[in-house]
Parts: C-alpha cells; structure tokens; sequence
C-alpha cells in the first residue's frame, strides 16, 4: 500500500470513485464485460437492493480476486471477551447506576480483536436492532490476520494511542479525537502505530449510522458532511499464508486462505469506511435562558422503527462557551426512556468533576435517576453567570433507546467504582416552605 493511503475524500454519504492504478476504474459501465487488469468486479451492498435512492448504499469494487477467494471453510473460534446481545446473565444485575475507572493495561500481547473487552449489550444482533459497548486495549498489531463482522456497523473511538486500519478500501490512520467507522462486511486489518491503545467501540447492529437532521438549525453546525473522509484506493497484492476472522450471529468463525484478501484496485460508491475528526464538530445551546436537551450535541444517529426514537446515538460533549443567563448549565437530573453509557476521551465533565476520569465510563440505564454529584450542583448554582468557556473537556454518549445489560467482565472484572452511587448521598433537602426562598 503506498503513501496515497493517507489521502482523504471528503463528504459523508456521498459517492466516491478512486483507482490505485491508472484505468483501473471503468468509465460508464460497473461490471464490463472484461476489467483492465484482469481484475474481477464485485458489489458490496450496504443495504437492500430496492431501498430509496437517497439511503441506497453500495461499492463496485474491482479487485484481484473475488472475495469467494478469500473464504474458505470457516472453523469456529473463541474471542471469549466479546460478547453480542441478547447476553443477559441470571446473576448479573444491570438495574444501577454505574461507573468504571479505566481498564488499566496490561503486559498480555492484545491486537484489536483479542483486546476486545464487551461492556455492555443491548438488543438482539439475530434481528439486527441494538447495539454493544466495547473497550479496546491494544498492544501488537494483527499480523496476516484479517476480520470482518456481518453483524454489526463498528464506530471506534481511540482514548490512547494510534491504530492503522487497513481496509479493502484503503487505510485509515487513528488518533484520539478521531472516530472512524467500519461497515458491515468490510474486511480490514488493524496495526498499532503508538501503543499501548485504548479506547471505546460501539457495535450497531440495527440501520447505519448518519448524520442527524438539524430541524430548525439549518444547513450549518453540529457534524457537517466535509469532514467525514473516506481513503482512496490502496491494494495488497501478497501471497502469504493469512487468517480471516468472521463475526455472524454472534459467533466467531475464521477460515485460512492463502493471500492477503486487500485487493481492491479501484472503487466507486457510497458504502466505505470513513474518518472524522472531532475537533471539527461546531457545538450549538442557548444564547439566552434556559438548557438545550444533549441531543443538540448529537453527531451522529442510527433510526429504530419509532421516529425521533433512535436505535443509536452518539453524542459528543466537547469545549464550548456557556452564556445563559438565570439557568443551572450543567447537565440537569433526569430519568430517560435511553440507556445512556459515556466514556471520558479526556479532562474534566463538567457535571461529574470527580471520579469520571479518562478512559472511564458510566451506565445510567433506562428510567434510572440521574445527575450533577453535590458538588457541581452547588457550584452551579452559586456561579456567576458570566460568559464561560468548558475548556479540556470532551466526553461523549452511546445511547440507545433499548436497556444495556451488564458482562461478567463490566460486573466482575473492570475496576467499577462501587461508591459511584454515593456521589449524590449528600445532597441537601432546601425545602423549608418559605415563599421566596431561592
């Protein structure tokens, strides 16, 4: 793969086309009768055949083998960590408001699929809706190693260190701030340039992530559609012994072939991977009174079957300016219909700014109480309400309209902060019945 790897294309949804080699890509036809080359053409569909024309997903790739050259009898595996919905355990309890400190590293040798640690689940992955939490420690890289999940959608957000994906569709190199997100069914491999890695996943089992409708917003702000990247065309054309991992169903199955399966020459469409840099999200709230709903900091979302109601959210919660006037600016307490699980990429979250460190997360499932410990509320409320910006901060959300049950390794093995709940044992009941009182 050359140095053209590291270019981008901008646009998010839209249809890209990239060669590697000159004429590698035909020009008015997707499957001529003959490739130049020699090479095969093949269509990846990211969804059905006669889905609307705007939300069509689909690549012509033109590569060097079919991908049935890649697929030989698949054996099952065991990547025990990494755990799909449904995935209740009897003796678990996820009913709770929870919190973790970070999953320290360790000196076991971890690429990106054996360091795969499952956190949560959410749904059923057989009948494609919900979504699982992930952690990702990484220390090697995945060497003739190859993966792909006919599961689920992978958004990958890095905490520490610099992963390398190596796709079929060329490569994308990540770093925290940055997201990326992965298709279903898109073969890659993952290198680790600057370890040891951490960082988050969210499997989306249900309909593609995209980028929300802004309403009354207009055409500007939040996550916008030039700054999502795909690559451009990077092949392999190595003959070497090399192992493809499946995820289908929840199980793992891996077949040997005898080549890297990265052949793609040329592509064109609109199903590819993609990078987006989070600094470049553009945070809107109130300018007068009151506190927008987090769903204003939505980057992107994944529809259920109810309207307004999404299968996925993130959300991101980043450095921005509060100006309101006579309002409690943090985050206020609440119950929601969404389970909410959040991770901390770096700094301070203004409404928890003790305990919820970096590369830490919390779960405060459906319907469960929630909010600013004693002391941000305090503080909040006795601040002076003068311009202020939220600096060295940016955490963010997966929520899901559906419960997030709890693993054994989320309950057992990660270092949960058993006195999380605490945090709000010393609010003070105010009431005394005095008109007036504030």
């Amino acid at each position: 793969m050359s140095q053209t790897e590291l270019q981008y294309m901008p646009g998010f949804g839209n249809s890209f086309e990239t060669e590697a080699l000159p004429d590698a890509l035909p020009q008015g036809m997707n499957s001529p009768q003959r490739c130049n080359y020699g090479l095969y053409a093949e269509q990846l569909s990211g969804t059905a055949f006669t889905a609307p024309t705007a939300e069509n997903e689909r690549t012509w790739c033109y590569r060097i083998r079919p991908s049935v050259k890649h697929s030989g009898r698949y054996q099952k595996t065991q990547l025990p960590y990494w755990k799909s919905a449904p995935h209740i355990d009897d003796d678990l309890t996820s009913l709770g408001q929870y919190r973790w400190s970070p999953v320290p590293h360790s000196d076991e040798k971890l690429n990106f699929l054996t360091g795969m640690r499952t956190m949560t689940t959410a749904g059923d992955v057989n009948t494609q809706i919900g979504m699982a939490s992930q952690i990702y420690l990484v220390t090697q890289s995945m060497v003739d190693e190859y993966f792909y999940s006919a599961d689920s959608e992978l958004l990958i957000v890095p905490q520490e260190g610099k992963l390398r994906f190596c796709t079929e569709l060329g490569v994308i190199d990540l770093e925290p701030k940055e997201i990326a997100i992965i298709p279903r069914g898109l073969v890659f491999r993952v290198e680790l340039i600057e370890g040891p890695a951490r960082g988050f996943v969210c499997e989306n089992y249900g309909q593609k992530f995209h980028l929300p409708d802004r309403g009354p917003i207009g055409a500007n702000c939040l996550a916008n559609p030039r700054d999502f990247k795909a690559p451009v065309a990077a092949f392999e054309d190595r003959e070497v012994p090399s192992r493809v991992t499946l995820k289908w169903c929840g199980q793992f199955h891996e077949t040997e072939i005898a080549q890297s399966p990265l052949d793609v020459v040329a592509w064109h469409g609109n199903y590819a991977p993609l990078k987006y840099d989070l600094r470049t999200f553009c945070p809107v709230g109130s300018i007068l009174f009151d506190h927008p709903d987090p769903s204003i900091f939505t980057v992107l979302t994944a529809p259920s079957g109810v309207a307004g109601t999404a299968n996925i959210d993130f959300v991101l919660f980043r450095e921005r300016w509060s100006v309101a006037e006579n309002t409690f600016r943090p985050p206020w307490y609440h119950k929601n219909i969404m389970s909410e699980l959040m991770g901390n990429i770096y700094g301070i979250y203004d409404a928890k700014p003790e305990g919820f460190i970096p590369g830490g997360m919390s779960l405060h499932n459906m319907m469960l109480p929630h909010g600013p410990d004693r002391d941000a509320f305090e503080g909040a409320s006795n601040a002076e309400l003068k311009p202020a910006k939220l600096e060295n901060t940016m955490s963010f959300m997966f929520e899901t309209r559906f419960p997030q049950h709890l693993t054994e390794f989320a309950a057992k093995v990660a270092p949960m902060q058993d006195d999380y709940i605490d945090c709000w044992s010393s609010i003070e009941k105010k009431f005394d019945g005095t008109p007036g009182k504030k």
